[in-house]
């Protein structure tokens, strides 16, 4: 199923000279250019009755557009009743907190009993926004704040904001080793050259910028407060072991158990029975994609982090001179 639209307008004079493309952005800003740009090459648009499918197409003011197109449906993903916790939801927008083995998107291996699965399922018009309004991901096993979008036109200001650095997304983690101080990594991201599943730090690969406070220091750990500037796959995580601090539970990257000496036996249960790595995205802020207000939520710890830094805060105590 799809739904067809029919969009009119004419090309202003700020605009005479300009790509047809970047005049259709202007006319048309609730749509994105990448969809934009699609509807000029497939013949869905027209300039003064004429098709035009060429995106660098030079316009003139006065001319008039007409844009008759289908956006269609992501019918081909199922709707399931899986819970999510809403931490807010408005017309537009949904702030959900994503539990721990929840995967964000179907793919290979994972058609399904998805995030996505279940937004369909809960609010089933989300099915006419893409990627039912999913604007940015978590990993599976990341726990913390997601915003989705409800409407077209609430998800291209997200890409945008998310693209111009102007979401603010702050995470908790606890890393592998005592960190004396916090800094940033900025180092570029790509796909791994010979473990295609993973990324790392390559020369090839795109900016990536990673900020790092400790919040708490303990024997062979530290708890960090995070702040991503970009949002590449697995960004902390990578960025993280590639300092030498990879986080407690991340096998693919690194984070084995490192317990310190004389560290009691709960300790060594919680960090070897810790199976996830432990980040979870606790703050999130952004200005509202219709009214403009700034927000910002909070996430609380979930309980197997909460268990962890506890039993590093006993270790502590009972080593009090390491």
């Amino acid at each position: 199923m799809s739904e067809q639209i029919l969009l009119t307008g004419v090309i202003p004079s700020h605009a005479n000279g300009k790509r047809l493309d970047q005049a259709l952005a202007e006319l048309f800003p609730d749509y994105s250019r990448s969809r934009l740009k699609n509807w000029i090459t497939d013949g869905s648009v027209t300039i003064d009755g004429q098709v035009v499918d060429r995106p660098r197409e030079k316009v003139l003011t006065g001319m008039e557009i007409q844009v008759d197109a289908e956006i269609e449906e992501e019918q081909r993903y199922s709707a399931q009743p899986i819970d999510l916790n809403i931490v807010y939801e408005d017309d537009h927008i949904l702030i959900i907190n994503k539990p721990a083995g929840l995967v964000v998107h179907p793919g290979a291996g994972k058609p399904d009993g998805t995030l996505l699965n279940a937004l369909l399922h809960y609010h089933p018009p989300i099915d006419q926004v893409p990627r039912a309004g999913i604007v940015h991901r978590l990993d599976k096993d990341t726990t913390g704040l997601m915003v989705v979008a409800k409407t077209i036109p609430a998800q291209t200001y997200l890409v945008a904001a998310m693209q111009g650095r102007e979401i603010t997304r702050e995470y908790e983690a606890v890393c592998n080793g005592a960190m004396t101080a916090g800094g940033l990594v900025d180092e570029p991201i790509g796909r791994h050259a010979t473990k295609r599943t993973h990324m790392a730090v390559v020369n090839s690969g795109r900016p990536a910028v990673t900020h790092y406070r400790v919040s708490e220091r303990f024997r062979a750990h530290t708890h960090l407060r995070l702040r991503l500037e970009t949002g590449r796959t697995h960004q902390i995580r990578v960025h993280m072991a590639h300092i030498r601090h990879p986080l407690v539970g991340d096998l693919t990257y690194g984070g084995r158990p490192r317990p310190p000496q004389q560290a009691s036996a709960e300790l060594l249960q919680t960090l070897q029975g810790f199976k996830r790595q432990a980040l979870h995205a606790a703050r999130l802020s952004l200005h509202h994609p219709i009214t403009g207000e700034w927000l910002s939520w909070d996430a609380p710890t979930p309980p197997d982090f909460v268990e962890l830094l506890a039993q590093l805060r006993r270790d502590r105590q009972a080593h009090p001179h390491d």
